[in-house]
Protein backbone atom coordinates (compact mmCIF):
# COMPACT_ATOMS: atom_id res chain seq x y z
CA UNK A 1 0.00 0.00 0.00
CA UNK A 2 1.41 3.65 -0.81
CA UNK A 3 1.93 6.18 1.80
CA UNK A 4 -0.99 7.65 1.14
CA UNK A 5 -3.35 5.40 1.44
CA UNK A 6 -1.52 4.41 4.80
CA UNK A 7 -2.14 7.66 5.58
CA UNK A 8 -5.89 7.52 4.57
CA UNK A 9 -6.17 4.49 6.49
CA UNK A 10 -4.88 5.58 9.69
CA UNK A 11 -7.37 8.97 9.17
CA UNK A 12 -10.42 6.04 8.97
CA UNK A 13 -9.44 4.05 11.69
CA UNK A 14 -10.07 7.53 14.22
CA UNK A 15 -13.21 7.64 16.51
CA UNK A 16 -15.94 9.71 14.32
CA UNK A 17 -15.72 13.34 15.01
CA UNK A 18 -11.60 13.35 15.51
CA UNK A 19 -9.20 14.33 13.09
CA UNK A 20 -5.53 14.53 13.69
CA UNK A 21 -4.05 17.95 15.92
CA UNK A 22 -3.12 20.24 13.46
CA UNK A 23 1.09 21.08 14.06
CA UNK A 24 2.16 24.72 13.17
CA UNK A 25 6.01 25.24 13.00
CA UNK A 26 7.29 27.30 15.79
CA UNK A 27 8.33 30.28 13.71
CA UNK A 28 5.02 31.31 12.17
CA UNK A 29 3.53 30.29 15.63
CA UNK A 30 5.23 32.72 17.23
CA UNK A 31 4.59 35.24 14.48
CA UNK A 32 0.65 34.64 14.79
CA UNK A 33 0.71 34.67 18.42
CA UNK A 34 2.40 38.13 18.44
CA UNK A 35 -0.16 39.73 16.15
CA UNK A 36 -2.68 38.37 17.87
CA UNK A 37 -1.39 40.27 21.27
CA UNK A 38 -0.61 43.24 19.52
CA UNK A 39 -4.07 44.31 18.88
CA UNK A 40 -5.56 46.98 21.10
CA UNK A 41 -7.95 44.56 22.83
CA UNK A 42 -4.52 43.33 25.10
CA UNK A 43 -3.89 46.73 25.71
CA UNK A 44 -6.34 48.76 27.02
CA UNK A 45 -5.22 48.67 30.49
CA UNK A 46 -1.15 49.30 29.59
CA UNK A 47 0.36 52.75 31.88
CA UNK A 48 0.36 55.39 29.19
CA UNK A 49 3.52 56.93 28.34
CA UNK A 50 4.20 59.40 31.32
CA UNK A 51 3.33 56.63 33.70
CA UNK A 52 6.21 54.25 31.90
CA UNK A 53 8.57 57.18 32.29
CA UNK A 54 7.97 58.29 35.64
CA UNK A 55 8.40 54.63 36.49
CA UNK A 56 11.79 54.50 34.80
CA UNK A 57 12.78 57.89 36.51
CA UNK A 58 11.79 56.15 40.32
CA UNK A 59 13.68 53.16 39.19
CA UNK A 60 16.57 55.43 38.56
CA UNK A 61 16.23 57.23 41.47
CA UNK A 62 16.07 54.00 43.54
CA UNK A 63 19.47 52.70 42.06
CA UNK A 64 21.04 55.93 42.81
CA UNK A 65 19.74 56.27 46.13
CA UNK A 66 20.90 52.31 46.93
CA UNK A 67 24.18 52.83 45.04
CA UNK A 68 25.01 56.41 47.47
CA UNK A 69 23.91 54.52 50.42
CA UNK A 70 26.66 52.49 50.20
CA UNK A 71 28.99 54.67 49.54
CA UNK A 72 27.97 56.99 52.15
CA UNK A 73 29.53 57.02 56.33
CA UNK A 74 26.11 55.23 58.30
CA UNK A 75 24.68 53.99 54.85
CA UNK A 76 20.84 54.86 54.44
CA UNK A 77 20.71 56.67 57.74
CA UNK A 78 23.73 58.94 56.53
CA UNK A 79 22.39 59.66 53.25
CA UNK A 80 18.98 60.76 55.17
CA UNK A 81 20.80 63.27 57.49
CA UNK A 82 22.86 64.92 54.38
CA UNK A 83 20.41 65.38 52.14
CA UNK A 84 18.35 66.87 54.99
CA UNK A 85 20.81 69.12 56.07
CA UNK A 86 21.03 70.42 52.39
CA UNK A 87 17.35 70.81 52.28
CA UNK A 88 17.84 73.38 55.31
CA UNK A 89 21.12 75.27 53.80
CA UNK A 90 18.52 75.62 50.56
CA UNK A 91 15.68 76.66 52.54
CA UNK A 92 17.58 79.24 54.78
CA UNK A 93 19.01 80.96 51.76
CA UNK A 94 15.17 80.75 50.36
CA UNK A 95 14.23 82.69 52.94
CA UNK A 96 17.09 84.82 53.54
CA UNK A 97 17.88 86.43 49.79
CA UNK A 98 14.32 85.40 48.72
CA UNK A 99 13.36 84.09 45.01
CA UNK A 100 16.02 84.51 42.07
CA UNK A 101 13.16 86.43 40.17
CA UNK A 102 13.99 89.36 42.90
CA UNK A 103 17.68 90.17 41.36
CA UNK A 104 15.51 90.58 37.75
CA UNK A 105 12.75 92.78 38.84
CA UNK A 106 13.93 94.16 41.66
CA UNK A 107 14.81 97.82 40.20
CA UNK A 108 11.20 97.87 39.61
CA UNK A 109 9.45 101.50 40.91
CA UNK A 110 7.63 101.57 44.57
CA UNK A 111 4.60 103.35 43.56
CA UNK A 112 2.07 102.98 40.29
CA UNK A 113 0.64 106.01 38.83
CA UNK A 114 -2.15 107.12 40.79
CA UNK A 115 -0.72 109.68 43.59
CA UNK A 116 -2.05 108.98 47.34
CA UNK A 117 -1.61 110.35 50.10
CA UNK A 118 0.42 108.62 53.23
CA UNK A 119 -2.66 108.22 55.51
CA UNK A 120 -4.75 106.56 52.31
CA UNK A 121 -2.40 104.22 51.82
CA UNK A 122 -1.91 103.35 56.00
CA UNK A 123 -5.78 102.78 55.49
CA UNK A 124 -5.11 100.51 52.34
CA UNK A 125 -3.16 98.84 54.56
CA UNK A 126 -4.93 98.00 57.96
CA UNK A 127 -7.85 97.14 55.64
CA UNK A 128 -5.38 94.37 53.68
CA UNK A 129 -4.45 93.30 57.02
CA UNK A 130 -7.91 93.09 58.61
CA UNK A 131 -8.67 90.93 55.37
CA UNK A 132 -5.55 88.95 56.00
CA UNK A 133 -4.07 89.57 52.60
CA UNK A 134 -0.58 90.24 54.02
CA UNK A 135 1.46 91.07 50.88
CA UNK A 136 -0.82 93.58 50.13
CA UNK A 137 -1.06 95.19 53.33
CA UNK A 138 2.87 95.12 53.11
CA UNK A 139 3.50 96.61 50.10
CA UNK A 140 0.30 99.29 50.74
CA UNK A 141 2.66 99.80 54.28
CA UNK A 142 5.78 100.48 52.38
CA UNK A 143 4.26 103.15 50.88
CA UNK A 144 2.39 104.75 53.07
CA UNK A 145 6.34 104.98 54.84
CA UNK A 146 7.68 106.48 51.83
CA UNK A 147 4.88 108.84 50.87
CA UNK A 148 5.13 109.96 54.57
CA UNK A 149 8.80 110.63 54.35
CA UNK A 150 7.59 112.67 51.17
CA UNK A 151 5.45 114.99 52.71
CA UNK A 152 8.02 115.57 55.42
CA UNK A 153 9.76 117.14 52.88
CA UNK A 154 12.51 114.26 53.81
CA UNK A 155 12.64 112.71 49.93
CA UNK A 156 11.76 114.84 47.31
CA UNK A 157 8.51 113.14 45.25
CA UNK A 158 10.39 111.17 42.13
CA UNK A 159 8.57 109.26 40.06
CA UNK A 160 9.89 105.93 39.14
CA UNK A 161 11.78 105.14 42.96
CA UNK A 162 12.57 102.28 44.28
CA UNK A 163 12.13 100.79 47.71
CA UNK A 164 16.11 100.49 47.96
CA UNK A 165 16.72 104.30 46.64
CA UNK A 166 14.07 105.21 49.20
CA UNK A 167 16.05 103.53 51.79
CA UNK A 168 19.05 104.39 51.20
CA UNK A 169 17.94 108.40 50.65
CA UNK A 170 16.31 108.72 53.51
CA UNK A 171 18.79 107.09 55.69
CA UNK A 172 20.66 110.40 55.51
CA UNK A 173 18.51 112.93 57.49
CA UNK A 174 17.28 109.31 59.56
CA UNK A 175 20.73 107.38 60.14
CA UNK A 176 19.28 105.93 63.33
CA UNK A 177 16.85 104.30 61.29
CA UNK A 178 18.87 103.29 58.24
CA UNK A 179 18.89 99.60 59.41
CA UNK A 180 15.73 99.66 59.23
CA UNK A 181 14.68 100.90 56.57
CA UNK A 182 17.20 99.05 54.25
CA UNK A 183 15.21 95.71 56.05
CA UNK A 184 11.72 97.07 54.79
CA UNK A 185 12.99 97.76 51.83
CA UNK A 186 14.40 94.10 51.30
CA UNK A 187 10.53 93.18 52.72
CA UNK A 188 8.79 95.29 49.92
CA UNK A 189 11.06 93.74 47.12
CA UNK A 190 10.97 90.01 48.70
CA UNK A 191 6.97 89.98 48.77
CA UNK A 192 6.19 92.57 45.50
CA UNK A 193 9.35 90.82 42.80
CA UNK A 194 10.67 88.01 44.96
CA UNK A 195 7.42 85.76 44.66
CA UNK A 196 7.82 85.21 48.80
CA UNK A 197 4.69 86.03 51.00
CA UNK A 198 4.14 88.37 53.34
CA UNK A 199 2.80 87.36 56.83
CA UNK A 200 1.98 89.58 59.93
CA UNK A 201 5.12 89.62 61.22
CA UNK A 202 6.26 91.67 58.20
CA UNK A 203 3.50 93.85 58.58
CA UNK A 204 4.22 94.18 62.14
CA UNK A 205 7.82 95.44 61.53
CA UNK A 206 6.51 97.77 58.73
CA UNK A 207 3.75 99.45 60.83
CA UNK A 208 6.23 100.06 64.18
CA UNK A 209 8.59 101.74 61.47
CA UNK A 210 6.18 103.51 59.87
CA UNK A 211 5.18 105.14 63.65
CA UNK A 212 8.48 105.31 64.84
CA UNK A 213 9.63 107.75 61.95
CA UNK A 214 6.56 109.91 62.05
CA UNK A 215 8.12 110.53 65.68
CA UNK A 216 11.52 110.81 64.82
CA UNK A 217 13.81 113.92 64.60
CA UNK A 218 15.20 114.43 61.12
CA UNK A 219 19.37 115.24 60.72
CA UNK A 220 18.40 117.70 58.57
CA UNK A 221 22.40 118.59 58.20
CA UNK A 222 23.13 115.28 57.56
CA UNK A 223 25.59 112.94 59.38
CA UNK A 224 29.01 113.77 60.49
CA UNK A 225 32.00 113.78 58.06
Amino acid sequence: MSTGGLITHAVALLPTGQTPPVTTPRDPAREAAERELSKPLYHQNDPGLLQRALDRFWEWVGNLFDHASGATPGGTLGLVAIAALVVLAVAALWWRLGSPRRAATGAATLFDDAVRSAADHRAAADAHAAAGRWTEAVQERMRAVVRSLEERTLLDPRPGRTADEAAAEASVSLPDQAGELRAAARTFDDVTYGGRPGDSDMYARLRALDLTLTRTKPLLTGPPA
